[in-house]
């Protein structure tokens, strides 16, 4: 049986590396390469490389790109489970600066494919497993069936609500046990769920109270907010605190030589999957604290799924 299953995409990553991010009209240099990439895959590998057995949900094309996700997959450990999908393989548009920094174009292809009857007919392997990590570029309907039966089985599930612009529901919110958005997705869910208005820019600078007051408008669950440089934010119900002995608090970021950071809130969520799977009964600080640990290793080299470290919670 899996420790982890992850519900989501698989995308072959086209990456342009420039010392500045092109604007509107402007036509650059840059170096390319490909590799594999998706937010589901990249939180696979990651769950994987931290230990814990995992399971992959996804769709795939009959092509080249699926058959690198099958080939990659198989190499990592990681049991594929795809649905057949008559569209291409899902792909990305990357392109990262001369500081680290990225912007991502992706196009859904198969991945928009993902369905609930999948879902449903891999019930046992969801059942199966201690965690469910899920992501947003798939169907909204069909991750909220797999967080459904997850949780009608007791496994502990995981969303990671993102990327900013996906659509989604108060239900799928109250299906995660723990909600995992980074600045931008979490003033995204607050304009669309509580109606309240926040730069993202401004979500680090709010004082601990303030952000656990939003946090606990959001969501009655576990709010993880990841903040980049700054580090992450937790906020607990008070009423479930995980082993923590307090309700909110925050976890300064890992200081280290940053060359890309494509896929770092990837390995923060997979990492945090893999070490909630490998010891449910710490303290979630602990899992946060290797969380953290294992994103900003993940910065230290090019790419995305590629540059997930072989680093257990034990290693850290």
């Amino acid at each position: 049986m899996s420790s982890v299953v992850v519900a989501g995409s698989f995308n072959v990553d086209h990456v342009w590396r420039c010392e500045t991010l092109p604007a509107p009209g402007a036509t650059i240099a840059g170096r390319y390469s490909t590799g594999p990439g998706g937010k589901g895959f990249n939180q696979a590998v990651a769950t994987g490389r931290a230990g814990a057995a995992t399971t992959f949900l996804c769709a795939l094309g009959d092509d080249a790109g699926g058959v690198l996700a099958r080939r990659l997959a198989d190499a990592d450990g990681i049991a594929l489970v795809a649905e057949a999908s008559s569209e291409p393989t899902g792909t990305a548009g990357i392109y990262v600066d001369g500081r680290g920094r990225n912007s991502i174009v992706i196009g859904p292809g198969a991945n928009a494919s993902l369905s609930t009857a999948f879902m449903t007919a891999n019930a046992a392997l969801i059942g199966g497993a201690k965690v469910l990590l899920a992501q947003l570029e798939s169907p909204v309907e069909s991750i909220e069936a797999a967080l459904g039966i997850a949780r009608e089985a007791g496994v502990l599930t995981v969303l990671n609500a993102a990327p900013a612009n996906a659509p989604s529901t108060i239900s799928l919110l109250k299906l995660a046990d723990v909600l995992t958005p980074n600045e931008t997705e979490f003033a995204a869910l607050l304009g669309r769920h509580v109606g309240e208005r926040v730069e993202a820019d401004d979500v680090a600078a709010l004082d601990g109270a303030s952000l656990h007051a939003l946090c606990r408008k959001l969501s009655a669950s576990t709010v993880v907010v990841t903040l980049g440089a700054v580090g992450v934010f937790v906020s607990h119900d008070e009423e479930r605190l995980r082993g923590d002995g307090q309700p909110y608090y925050r976890v300064a970021a890992e200081s280290v030589q940053t060359v890309d950071t494509t896929g770092a809130g990837d390995a923060f969520n997979g990492a945090l999957a893999a070490s909630l799977a490998q010891a449910p009964e710490a303290a979630f600080i602990k899992h946060v604290r290797f969380a953290n640990q294992y994103a900003a290793r993940s910065t230290e080299q090019e790419g995305a799924a590629v540059s997930m470290p072989r680093m257990t919670p034990a290693d850290a």
